[in-house]
Order: C-alpha cells, then sequence, then structure tokens
C-alpha cells in the first residue's frame, strides 16, 4: 500500500510526533481567533510554503491536497453567497492555512508514529474503560494507508478505461473499485488476526 510520509530530514522531519500536533492545534486555535484577512494571508503563504519546502513539487504536492482544495473552494462559493465575498476569503484562506500544515505534518510524520502518539494520548482513557487505547490507534493508522491507496487504485482503474477506449464514468469504476478495496481490507484483517497485532 502506499504512505503519505515522505523520508527526508528536515525540521518537520525532527519535531517529535507531539510538538507538530500541538503547533496544528494551537494554529488552528489562533487563527479561528483572528478575523484579520492579512493574517489569514500571511499564514496561508507561509504553510503552503512550508509545505512546499518538503521537496514535493508544485504538481505532486497539490495531488496530495487536490480534493481539500477542490472541497474549500466550494465552502468558498457558498460563503460567499450566503454571507459576504470578504467573510468567504477569510475562511478560505484559514483552511488553507490548516490544510497546508496539517499535509506537512503527514508527510513528515511515519504512520507508525502517528499511531504511537494516539495511542499515548488515548491511554487515559482505556484506563478508565472506554476504549482499547492500540485498537483505536491502529484504525488510524489503516486509514491513513486506504486514503492514498484507494485514490491510487482509482486512478488506475481510470487509466485502464482510457486505455481500452471506454468512457471514464465515475459511476462504472464505483463497483471494481470497491471490490478492490474490500479484497485489500479481507487481507489486512487476516494479517492482523495471523499476526495478532491486536492483542486479543
Amino acid at each position: 500500500m502506499t504512505s503519505l510520509y515522505i523520508e527526508g530530514n528536515t525540521l518537520f522531519h525532527r519535531l517529535s510526533t507531539f510538538a507538530k500536533l500541538a503547533i496544528l492545534l494551537l494554529t488552528g486555535i489562533t487563527l479561528a481567533l483572528l478575523s484579520s484577512l492579512w493574517v489569514q494571508a500571511v499564514a496561508a503563504v507561509l504553510c503552503g510554503i512550508l509545505y512546499l519546502s518538503l521537496g514535493l513539487g508544485f504538481k505532486q504536492a497539490f495531488r496530495r491536497i487536490r480534493a481539500v482544495v477542490i472541497t474549500i473552494a466550494l465552502f468558498a462559493m457558498f460563503n460567499a453567497l450566503v454571507l459576504s465575498p470578504f467573510d468567504a476569503l477569510v475562511s478560505s484562506l484559514r483552511l488553507l492555512a490548516v490544510v497546508f500544515l496539517a499535509a506537512t505534518i503527514t508527510a513528515t510524520t511515519s504512520i507508525a508514529d502517528f499511531m504511537e502518539a494516539l495511542r499515548v494520548l488515548l491511554m487515559p482513557l482505556e484506563r478508565l474503560g472506554l476504549l482499547k487505547a492500540s485498537d483505536v490507534s491502529l484504525a488510524l493508522g489503516l486509514v491513513l494507508r486506504f486514503v492514498p491507496d484507494i485514490a491510487n487504485r482509482y486512478q488506475a482503474l481510470k487509466d485502464a478505461h482510457r486505455a481500452r477506449g471506454l468512457t471514464v464514468s465515475p459511476l462504472k469504476m464505483i463497483g471494481p473499485l470497491i471490490i478492490l478495496t474490500l479484497k485489500e481490507a479481507d487481507s489486512i484483517a487476516e494479517a492482523i488476526d495471523a499476526r495478532d497485532i491486536r492483542g486479543h
């Protein structure tokens, strides 16, 4: 399967997972409390530069967050109609800044580190008997691995349709995509059970 993690030795690569999550949380809260257009614009530009500094290249960097950027654009158009163009621009820049920063953190943190950080953070809830921290962290790890994998599989199906001269229709590819994804999920579930990763 494909991972969003990129090998490197940047400052963000060297930061601990907890430090990265704290930066993301503080940035999100700070931007949410401020309504200045210039603050949001500067934050979006700086976070965008930080994201591009990972060396992905503009095309690959955009591809990783394309769906989110499109969603933000649609959200901005809706806000412009319901609220005002100014409010739409401020909220969109705020979201872009957080998305760029989150994408940077995702690209510089391995799934194993994410899982371990979440497990540690959830231990108090496990002690209260509310959940099993290792199971929740495992679920997060699988989601982080599956999302890019599903996107790549969808692209492969599109390419296969085009190669055969067939019309590319999302509706026609939903069935095969679901089947392939479920097969992959079954294989992963069998591997987890065989290795007793969940410990029960």
